[in-house]
């Protein structure tokens, strides 16, 4: 019999660490988020090479703790479709924070400054469109309505 997990406080952080608290899960919905990954199979590609039982260890948890739900995709009854939950879509703002912080502080990172600075600039205008995207299934880089398209479309950047 499994024992149930306990808390170890009830500080929001705490909470917020156990949900996503590590680096893998943070990186599965920012895959959903910015490159709008769907399925096992796409998140195996990540360039950071995640290995197989972990990623499906991720999943499970994060599809457990509700920040993620899986349906059968709808062409192909071999693979599952994973989507962000409202409490998972609830995560973006804090992904954009983190790639802010990243981008101050790696002179290595490949993030797009324009993006960066966007982001910034037009933060709410910025999360509106992103909910949007994330929901009807696309993301903010890829997809046939993602986020860049729509900012070019409404001359935002």
């Amino acid at each position: 019999m499994k024992k149930a997990q306990t808390r170890r406080s009830d500080c929001p952080i705490n909470f917020s660490l156990e949900m996503v608290g590590d680096s893998w899960s943070l990186l599965i919905i920012r895959d959903i988020v910015y490159f709008g990954k769907k399925t096992y199979g796409e998140f195996v590609t990540s360039r950071e090479s995640i290995a197989r039982n972990i990623l499906a260890d991720r999943l499970l948890k994060l599809e457990q703790k509700g920040v993620l739900i899986k349906n059968p995709h709808p062409k192909d009854g071999r693979k599952d479709v994973y989507q962000l939950t409202e409490k998972g879509l609830a995560l973006i703002p804090l992904l954009l924070d983190m790639a802010d912080w990243g981008f101050t502080y790696d002179k290595q990172t490949d993030a797009p400054a324009s993006w960066i600075q966007l982001v910034r600039t037009n933060r709410e205008e910025m999360l509106k469109l992103i909910y949007q995207a994330v929901r009807n299934g696309d993301a903010i880089f890829v997809g046939e309505n993602n986020v860049i398209s729509k900012l070019k479309d409404n001359k935002l950047n």
